[in-house]
C-alpha cells in the first residue's frame, strides 16, 4: 500500500486568495489570473497588472516565491503552475498559494503530484460526500493525500520529469522562434498595406464556416473552445469536455481559429487537421488553400487583434464584431508571392506542429511514467540521467 501524507503536512504554506477582485492597472506589479494557469505552468506573456497599494495589500498572508505553487479552486479547479524565480506578483481571485516544506517535500515532486490522476480524482470528488465538487475549498484542498517518498528519491522522480519538461519547453521555445521568423517574413513583404499594389479586405481571401459536423466525430484533441484555447498565441489543450449538441462548427485543415471571447487574450490556432469548434469560436476558412498561411499570419498578427478589440461589444465579456472583423485592410498577394511567402510558410508552420505533436507525446509517457514512481513500480534509484 502506498503510504500518503496530505497536502498540510507535506506544505509549509497553504494561503488562500484575497477574495477581492484587483484594481486593474495599465503597468505595475503582476496579478496571476486563473486562465494564465494551464498544463503545469504559469504563463506569464500576457500579464495582468496592479498598483503597489493593490500589490501590498494582496501578499499580506504570504509573498509569493520562486518555487511556490499555484493552485485553482474553480473556474477551472485543480490546474497548478510554479511561479519561476525573479519573477514578483500576487495572486488574483480563486486560487491558493502552496509553498512545499523543504524539510519532508520537494517542490517538483508536489507539482508533478498535484498533476497525477490520483491526486486530480481526490480534487474533483468529495470522500466525505460523495459528491462531485465545483469549488476547491481549503480544508477539502488542506487533506489531498499525496504519495509519500524520502526526500531523496522524490527529488529522483523530479529530476527524471524535469527531463521531459525541459524537452517540452524546448520546443515551445523553438515554436516561439518559428511564430516570430514567420510573422518577420510576413510583415516585411505583407505588412505595410498602403504599398501593396492590389489591396482589399479580409473577406477578400477569407470567410466564416458554416459548415457542421456531428460532436460524435470529434474528441478531446479536435475539438477547441474558448476554455482549451491558450491566450499569448501558445495554441490549445486538450478538451476537457464535448459540447452536449449534435453538431457544431465544422473546421478544415488550413482554417484559422480565433477565440472571440475577450479577444485581447490573442487565444489563435492553425488547423493542421479537420476538427470542429464552439460557438464562441471564430473559424476562418480560406477562400483558397494556397491563402491558408498568408491568412493564418495575417490574424496571428497584433495588429489585427488591436483592430478585433477596438472594435468589440461588450464590457465584462466582450466580443469581436463579425462584420466589423471582416474589413480589415490585408495586402492582396500576387500568385507568384503567395507562391515564395508559401515556401517559407508552409514548412515551418509544419514544424510548429511537429513539435507541439511531440510535446503531447512527452506530456503522455510523463502522466503514465508519474504513478509507477511514485508508488515505486519503477525503481528511481536503477535511473541514470
Amino acid at each position: 500500500m502506498i503510504e500518503c501524507r496530505t497536502i498540510k503536512e507535506m506544505c509549509s504554506i497553504v494561503v488562500d486568495c484575497p477574495h477581492s477582485t484587483p484594481t486593474w492597472t495599465a503597468t505595475g506589479k503582476i496579478v496571476v489570473r486563473n486562465n494564465n494557469i494551464k498544463s503545469g505552468r504559469i504563463d506569464f506573456s500576457s500579464p495582468s497588472y496592479t498598483d503597489d497599494e493593490h500589490f501590498q495589500q494582496r501578499i499580506k498572508r504570504a509573498t509569493p516565491q520562486g518555487g511556490d505553487i499555484i493552485i485553482t479552486r474553480e473556474a477551472p479547479m485543480g490546474e497548478v503552475g510554479m511561479i519561476p524565480d525573479g519573477i514578483t506578483c500576487c495572486l488574483g481571485q480563486r486560487m491558493v498559494l502552496l509553498r512545499a516544506n523543504p524539510e519532508i517535500c520537494d517542490n517538483y515532486y508536489l507539482l508533478y503530484s498535484l498533476q497525477s490522476k490520483y491526486v486530480q480524482h481526490q480534487i474533483s470528488w468529495s470522500e466525505g460526500t460523495g459528491t462531485t465538487v465545483s469549488n476547491l475549498r481549503i480544508p477539502h484542498l488542506e487533506q489531498l493525500k499525496i504519495p509519500y517518498l524520502p526526500l531523496s528519491k522524490q527529488r529522483q522522480v523530479s529530476s527524471i520529469l524535469r527531463c521531459l519538461e525541459e524537452k517540452t519547453e524546448q520546443n515551445r521555445v523553438i515554436n516561439d522562434n518559428l511564430a516570430e521568423l514567420l510573422q518577420a517574413v510576413y510583415h516585411e513583404r505583407f505588412g505595410d498595406v498602403s504599398l501593396a499594389a492590389d489591396q482589399g479586405i479580409l473577406s477578400d481571401i477569407c470567410s466564416y464556416s458554416r459548415d457542421r459536423v456531428a460532436v460524435s466525430e470529434l474528441n478531446s484533441s479536435t475539438y477547441f473552445s474558448t476554455e482549451n484555447m491558450l491566450p499569448g498565441k501558445a495554441d490549445a489543450i486538450e478538451a476537457a469536455s464535448l459540447p452536449t449538441t449534435p453538431q457544431t462548427t465544422a473546421c478544415h485543415k488550413g482554417d484559422t481559429l480565433i477565440s472571440n471571447i475577450r479577444p485581447y487574450f490573442k487565444k489563435i490556432v492553425y488547423c493542421e487537421d479537420n476538427c470542429g469548434c464552439s460557438t464562441d469560436v471564430l473559424c476562418f476558412t480560406p477562400v483558397q488553400p494556397k491563402y491558408a498561411a498568408y491568412l493564418f499570419s495575417t490574424l496571428y498578427a497584433d495588429k489585427f487583434f488591436a483592430f478585433m478589440v477596438a472594435g468589440s461589444k461588450g464590457t465584462k465579456m466582450p466580443r469581436g464584431d463579425k462584420q466589423q472583423i471582416m474589413i480589415y485592410p490585408v495586402a492582396l498577394p500576387s500568385d507568384e508571392e503567395i507562391i515564395e511567402f508559401n515556401s517559407l510558410a508552409f514548412p515551418i508552420l509544419a514544424q510548429i506542429h511537429s513539435n507541439r505533436s511531440e510535446n503531447k507525446r512527452l506530456s503522455t509517457v510523463r502522466d503514465s511514467l508519474l504513478p509507477k514512481l511514485m508508488s515505486g513500480e519503477i525503481d528511481v534509484s536503477n535511473i541514470r540521467l
